[in-house]
């Protein structure tokens, strides 16, 4: 499937008398929410990353709600940037966690709502019992293996490199502007020196330190993408992106785009049929049908 399954389930069913937990993360301090599927919970805060602090919470919620030792624990929290160590950690503690997409949350629409994280660890829980009972209320995350989630860095670093090597020659660019300069050479490439040479008496001494530091940041980052883009050709030519390798013998597709198809959409997810794919990718449709009103209002881009 895509990125999230809309249906995944636990392989054992919740009991009656099982123990549910959701998490509320942040950069301080994490929210344990803890519940016995019924009215009755417990609530504890614990370090943000303290995984002794987190295992007693379990405990003392367990006792608390006098559930069973033998009770199954099950958990959950949103997709967010603790990415999935603390899965893999609870998994090794026997808890059933489940990573959820915060975008498929359902949330009451119809006036200001009020937002703590006490409310949200309250509604997380709730909506973690409604998943176990077979309802369902959001899209669980399909979690990749550690090699897979690694083999994602290097590209997704090559996108930002270049993001920011466009945000430095747009900023450069902006400056020349102010003193009506205007190059007719790429700011940074081969012929830019002697165009800097002749043109940068004209400008003030803040100015002209200010761009200085501005060609050194953007000189470091056109170095760091060459050495992606090395080290990206050696693994393909050495047979070690055998997947890159044989996307790249496609008409249309490039070195960049085959890293990107390899380890974002080839790579561990897995798809069912087309409409899945499609909404991976962003290119479903959204339709809008009411009454005699039948239109198609384009590509969501929701990918």
């Amino acid at each position: 499937m895509s990125t999230t399954q809309a249906t995944q389930r636990s392989k054992e069913p919740a009991k009656q008398g099982d123990l549910f937990i959701s998490f509320e993360l942040s950069d301080k301090s994490w929210k344990l929410t803890a519940g016995d599927g019924g009215t009755s919970v417990s609530r504890h805060t614990v370090a943000a990353g303290d995984q002794a602090g987190v295992a007693d919470a379990i405990v003392r919620a367990g006792k608390r709600l006098r559930t069973s030792s033998r009770a199954r624990v099950h958990s959950c929290y949103e997709a967010g940037r603790d990415g999935w160590w603390l899965h893999r950690w609870l998994g090794e503690l026997g808890v059933d966690n489940i990573v959820v997409d915060a975008a498929s949350i359902e949330v009451n629409r119809r006036a200001r709502r009020a937002k703590t994280d006490r409310l949200d660890g309250d509604k997380l829980l709730t909506m973690l019992v409604r998943h176990h009972r077979g309802e369902h209320v959001w899209s669980v995350v399909r979690e990749p293996t550690p090699r897979q989630e690694d083999e994602r860095r290097e590209h997704r670093e090559f996108e930002r490199l270049t993001h920011e090597r466009t945000s430095h020659t747009n900023r450069i660019g902006a400056l020349l502007v102010l003193h009506n300069l205007r190059p007719n050479v790429r700011i940074g490439g081969r012929d830019w020196s002697n165009w800097w040479s002749a043109h940068c008496e004209a400008l003030g001494q803040k100015l002209r330190a200010e761009i200085e530091r501005e060609l050194a940041r953007l000189e470091l980052v056109k170095q760091q993408v060459r050495q992606i883009e090395a080290t990206r050709r050696a693994e393909v030519h050495d047979g070690r992106q055998p997947t890159v390798a044989r996307l790249m013998q496609l008409v249309g597709v490039g070195e960049r785009g085959a890293c990107v198809l390899a380890h974002e959409i080839f790579g561990w997810r897995h798809f069912s049929n087309r409409r899945e794919l499609a909404g991976c990718l962003g290119v479903a449709p959204t339709p809008y049908a009411s009454g005699d009103s039948h239109i198609e209002q384009g590509i969501s881009k929701a990918g």
